[in-house]
């Protein structure tokens, strides 16, 4: 099952709701104020929508988390989790300086590092979003995955997001925005380390 919920409303407030459950079905927030983003990942919800939303973004949110779901099922069906990090082992990519591989099925996929916008953890399986718009799935955890790309290009912003730096192009307040009109949200943990990697001594200042 699906929840979408506001936030602010009377009585009980969408996230007081949500820490009160003690096994919360899918949560999707949706809300006039933007300022809750940031303590509503931290809180492992699917997606966070600002009004005034458009269908076009709805249709996003419900497709996400649908596909939330289609991956929940798949890990139940693999036979154990010992036998899925042998095989995360087996499928890790290999990383050069330009590329890697990825495994789907039967066949080796390859990437460019260039290409890859950002890499988003789905539990035990994480998915590679690219410039092509098409997105790969593979069952690598995220951990393996920040340990064997190169920390100059890729970095670490959210507990459920790497972002590729090359394709930052704006830093707000609890999300970043990418080329191509994504956004990925971004927590207070890392944005100090984020900062310093992308801005670094680039930020044209006063004397």
């Amino acid at each position: 099952d699906f929840v979408f919920s506001d936030i602010d409303m009377p009585g009980l407030s969408g996230i007081d709701l949500l820490k009160s459950l003690k096994n919360p079905p899918i949560f999707i927030f949706i809300s006039s104020f933007p300022e809750y983003a940031q303590e509503s990942f931290n809180l492992d919800v699917v997606d966070f929508m600002a009004k005034p939303l458009q269908f076009e973004r709805f249709l996003k949110g419900v497709n996400k988390a649908i596909e939330y779901v289609d991956l929940k099922k798949l890990q139940l069906n693999s036979k154990t989790i010992t036998q899925q990090e042998n095989t995360a082992i087996t499928d890790t990519p290999t990383i050069s300086e330009d590329h890697f591989f990825i495994k789907e099925g039967q066949s080796y996929i390859k990437i460019f590092t260039k290409e890859v916008l950002y890499i988003e953890s789905m539990g035990d399986f994480s998915k590679i979003h690219t410039t092509q718009k098409k997105a790969h799935i593979i069952l690598v955890g995220m951990k393996n995955i920040e340990m064997q790309l190169s920390s100059k290009q890729f970095l670490r912003v959210h507990r459920q997001y790497i972002v590729n730096l090359q394709h930052v192009e704006m830093v707000k307040q609890a999300e970043i925005q990418l080329s191509g009109n994504n956004t990925i949200p971004v927590s207070s943990a890392y944005k100090e380390a984020l900062l310093s990697n992308l801005v670094g001594n680039n930020l044209l200042k006063r004397n």
